[in-house]
């Protein structure tokens, strides 16, 4: 194939446009115009110098006005009224005042029953052990340690994947907290079977 040169090539005629005036002759230079706004402006300049070279004119200091100082009427003092004595102390009519003083509160503390059967964690149930090796693995990032437990049910073969088993359902749901923050989910907490 041989190769085409378009630089050589010319350019296309310019297009001509329906719409096309001619721009007004411009008239030139606006001497008239130029010569107004110098008068303008020497006429200001001198109006300022003028403003700022000649001195206020001065004008007389007004004198202050005498006038006799009028007498000024002393305040007569106020007759001491007598203090009225204070009305005796009324007379409780509650006694809660009283009792709420001297009451005492016993709160007895239930003691936390220890569970008898401990708790497991399960992160998944799925069909295929690559699914669950995945989960497994999963867990195993965040620093857990899980094992997959395989269950025949009605429907077939399940791979779980659970950890445990916890003593305290409290440490089983900091475990499934920090799962959650690390985006597996759910976790379910139930009974060690």
């Amino acid at each position: 194939m041989a190769t085409k040169d378009y630089v050589k090539r010319g350019r296309s005629p310019k297009k001509t446009t329906r719409n096309s005036r001619k721009a007004p002759p411009s008239a030139g230079f606006p001497f008239k115009w130029a010569t107004i706004a110098v008068i303008l402006v020497a006429s200001l300049g001198y109006g300022l110098y003028y403003l700022s070279t000649t001195p206020a004119p001065a004008q007389p200091e007004p004198e202050p006005v005498k006038t006799a100082p009028k007498p000024v009427a002393k305040p007569q003092p106020k007759p001491k009224a007598e203090p009225k004595p204070l009305p005796p102390k009324p007379e409780e009519k509650w006694r809660y005042i009283e009792e709420l003083e001297n009451k005492e509160v016993q709160v007895e503390a239930k003691k936390e029953q220890a569970p008898t059967r401990p708790y497991l964690m399960q992160c998944g149930a799925y069909r295929s052990e690559s699914q669950a090796e995945e989960r497994k693995a999963m867990i195993a990032f965040q620093g857990m340690t899980s094992q997959i437990k395989v269950s025949q049910g009605e429907k077939g073969k399940w791979y779980r994947v659970v950890l445990g088993p916890y003593q305290q359902k409290r440490k089983a749901e900091s475990d499934r907290n920090q799962l959650r923050r690390a985006g597996i989910e759910p976790c379910a907490i139930w009974f060690w079977e």
